[in-house]
């Protein structure tokens, strides 16, 4: 066993971990961030994408080892103390970006990094930012909605399309 310490979602926690353990298990079974996804287990899905140290990463790529000293935000994290939803989950709400809801915290996780460091992506610039990000209900059509309109929450424009 090895010893972990990580802020998760504002939280600092400390545990014991087998070196092997995936950050996504960490968060589900230790944690019960259950927010986070267990996709495909081969990060080519991206449901399980969280951030980790302000960056987006596909939490079933990373061992939870690699993650001491960091700082992780779940999809339950996004949401402020209030309750009140971040502006990229109200524009999921909002435009639908979303069928069954399995890909969707992973799909809105990597926004939230995509805005970041793009406030205002063109069309392709969304889609690009989130081919690693699969969906398997939609044609992409809601989501990239869902992301010019966050886009235009966040930066006060629309996005360009």
């Amino acid at each position: 066993m090895t010893r972990i310490s990580l802020t998760v979602d504002g939280q600092q926690v400390a545990d014991d971990v087998e070196p092997r353990m995936l950050l996504v298990q960490y968060l589900r079974e230790k944690l019960g961030k259950t927010g986070t996804v267990i996709g495909c287990d081969t990060s080519n899905c991206g449901a399980c994408t969280v951030h980790l140290d302000g960056r987006s990463v596909k939490s079933c790529n990373v061992l939870a080892v690699q993650a001491d000293g960091g700082t992780v935000t779940t999809i339950e994290g996004l949401a402020g103390e209030d309750g009140a939803l971040h502006p990229v989950q109200e524009a999921f709400r909002e435009c639908h970006g979303l069928q069954c809801g399995f890909c969707t915290p992973g799909m809105i996780m990597q926004t939230v990094d995509l805005l970041a460091e793009n406030p205002s992506p063109s069309e392709e610039a969304i889609r690009l930012g989130l081919e690693g990000n699969l969906c398997r209900c939609t044609g992409y059509h809601n989501i990239v909605r869902a992301v010019q309109h966050a886009a235009g929450t966040t930066t006060g424009s629309e996005a360009q399309a």
